[in-house]
């Protein structure tokens, strides 16, 4: 058997001993696992320095290697989420609905853990600590493959966490690193029967490869090319104030608005107030001919920007004739992630959330809302852009199944 086969059969073996585990041993080893990140603060820190350097000198971003660096206080970030899933509800065993059968059989759906899940993510080697945290409250034993640009703080927070996790009397296997290199993860990818979901976090790239090739069934997560659409009877000010929040408060992730939509009726108007805010901010926009017409700071957009993930200090711009313009330009652009209008029209904001696919639609917000925590979940897993099981945050219950649970005297069918 494979090294890679090998972890994934023994996170088998831990998934049944975390499956029987009480509340009480759960959120004490999620509170000796935060314990244990500050306690060795300092290490996890000095391996995460081998990483940021490496990446430095490999000429990554900017905007890349913030994301992989950590420091104390990072770190200590990381132990408040451990600490604050130990306060959450746990969700195995909550009855999703229950009755009796006409026959007298007693029926009850209730929540299970999924077993083994495999989180395949790139750069952030904060999700170590998230993810593991989740699985093990949600009661899976978890499977953590990250980018080789964080490999370094990876093995030292894995690590760490399983050590806590040994401590307070669970199999130290419910958290391990899956090692090796490309052909690992395929392996953890065809790895079927020994690992029941795998959760893709990451750019484009990395979910659709995890999703084309995987025969693990696979929680799409993620991608987001979201549009503010600013309708004819929208607030501007309010608009723009939306916008500049949805862009601006935190470019690099999936909830950040790519693409604003202005109706052409308010459009010279909007534009006025939003073009020089936005270049204010530091914002270039791509533009169709209407907006490069309003101003010489505008870069013409090509149809590749209307369908990209900037994930940066960019944003394509468009004007629209109608909300049903709207609709059908993000139908043809958008990844089903989030999508908001700004109207002060209730048929408007009605037609708009009715005509729009997306896991999450805003009216008169901002879109950088669409996350576990701000949602009242506690902590997420990852957004979900897909339609089966779990859309939009995933929280605790969304990282289990159910079973049903049928309790009779003796009945027997005819």
């Amino acid at each position: 058997m494979s090294g890679v086969l090998e972890v994934c059969r023994r996170g088998r073996e831990a998934s049944y001993a975390l499956a029987a585990a009480s509340r009480a041993v759960k959120d004490a080893a999620l509170r000796a696992m935060a314990k244990a990140l500050r306690d060795n603060t300092d290490a996890i820190v000095q391996a995460n320095a081998l990483d940021v350097a490496a990446a430095s000198e490999g000429g990554t971003p900017e905007s890349t290697v913030d994301r992989l660096r950590l420091d104390p206080t990072r770190v200590d970030a990381m132990a408040v989420g451990l600490e604050d899933l130990a306060g959450l509800a746990d969700p195995v065993g909550e009855v999703v609905r229950g009755y009796t059968l006409p026959n007298g059989l007693e029926l009850r759906q209730v929540r299970v853990p999924f077993g083994v899940v495999g989180i395949i993510y790139e750069a952030r080697p904060n999700v170590t600590a998230d993810a593991a945290g989740i699985c093990l409250k949600s009661g899976n034993a978890v499977l953590l493959r990250g980018s080789s640009s964080a490999a370094h703080s990876n093995a030292a927070i894995v690590d760490v966490l399983r050590s806590a996790a040994e401590s307070s009397g669970l199999p130290a296997d419910v958290v391990q690193g899956v090692p090796g290199d490309r052909a690992a993860v395929k392996e953890l990818m065809q790895a079927r029967g020994l690992v029941d979901v795998l959760i893709p976090r990451g750019g484009a790239g990395l979910i659709q490869t995890v999703v084309s090739e995987s025969t693990v069934p696979v929680i799409e997560t993620g991608v987001g090319n979201c549009h503010v659409y600013v309708d004819a009877d929208a607030d501007l000010d309010l608009a723009v104030k939306i916008l500049l929040n949805a862009k601006t408060q935190r470019p690099s992730v999936c909830n950040a608005a790519e693409s604003v939509l202005v109706h052409a009726d308010v459009a010279e108007a909007f534009l006025a107030k939003a073009l020089p805010a936005l270049a204010d901010a530091g914002v270039t926009v791509h533009g169709d001919q209407r907006v490069v017409a309003a101003s010489n700071q505008v870069v013409p957009a090509t149809e590749q920007d209307f369908g990209t993930e900037y994930l940066s200090l960019d944003l394509s711009a468009a004007v629209v004739d109608s909300l049903e313009a709207a609709v059908e330009h993000i139908r043809r652009y958008g990844s089903s992630h989030t999508e908001a209008i700004v109207t002060r029209s209730q048929a408007a904001a009605r037609r708009f959330v009715q005509a729009v696919d997306a896991a999450a639609v805003v009216v008169n917000a901002s879109t950088r809302f669409t996350d576990g925590g701000e949602f009242g979940f506690g902590a997420e897993i990852g957004i979900s852009t897909q339609k089966l099981h779990a859309r939009g945050p995933m929280g605790l219950p969304e990282m289990t199944s159910t079973k049903y649970v049928v309790t009779g005297e003796g009945q027997v069918r005819t």
